[in-house]
């Protein structure tokens, strides 16, 4: 009898009970509320794990990807050539085979894989933004070239990810949060010594 008891028990398994379980559950999938804001970089767990969950196909073949963003950034921005001298005067089709391209494509890619990943440590995130716009600001790269830059990579990941809106938003925040930190140093005045 007992045995019939909990089998009935089992089967009619209150919707309150449930609803419990499955926020316990969640909670400890995401590690904590996956909705809640962390402060620094503005976004949920949700949609940390939605650009990086994106963001692994994009990484898959980093060369093919970074060089296919430069050649658009390129294309749509001529005056963007301007900034790399090693493929100046190239013609497209030989960017590829040029050392000085592979390796700032390299270290673009791997720039932005360790922002991607490492987006649960938003405060890790912001130093290796604000470094990156010390050294962009020693090469006068002004903060139009990078809204120019993020118009290129949504385009982008529209054309070839075809990403869905939540998604796309997620991106648009993970990369106001990159920015904000560029921002910082890019557009500060030259330190004195």
């Amino acid at each position: 009898m007992n045995s019939e008891l909990v089998a009935s028990v089992d089967k009619t398994t209150h919707p309150v009970d449930q609803q419990i379980m499955g926020t316990w559950f969640s909670y400890m999938w995401w590690g904590g509320d996956p909705d809640v804001v962390n402060p620094v970089s503005g976004l949920t767990r949700r949609e940390i794990h939605a650009v990086q969950k994106s963001w692994a196909p994009v990484n898959a073949n980093s060369f093919a990807t970074g060089s296919e963003l430069l050649r658009r950034l390129f294309n749509t921005y001529p005056d963007t050539k301007e900034y790399f001298k090693m493929v100046r005067k190239l013609p497209e089709e030989e960017y590829s085979q040029n050392p000085q391209f592979k390796a700032h494509v390299i270290n673009l890619m791997t720039s932005l894989n360790l922002a991607v990943n490492n987006l649960n440590q938003p405060e890790i995130v912001a130093a290796m933004m604000t470094k990156l716009g010390e050294s962009h600001r020693r090469r006068q790269i002004k903060e139009k070239n990078f809204h120019e830059l993020k118009e290129v990579i949504v385009k982008l990941f529209i054309d070839v990810l075809r990403l869905d809106d939540a998604t796309l938003s997620a991106w648009g925040k993970t990369v106001e949060f990159w920015y904000k930190h560029i921002f910082v140093t890019l557009n500060s005045p030259e330190e004195t010594r």
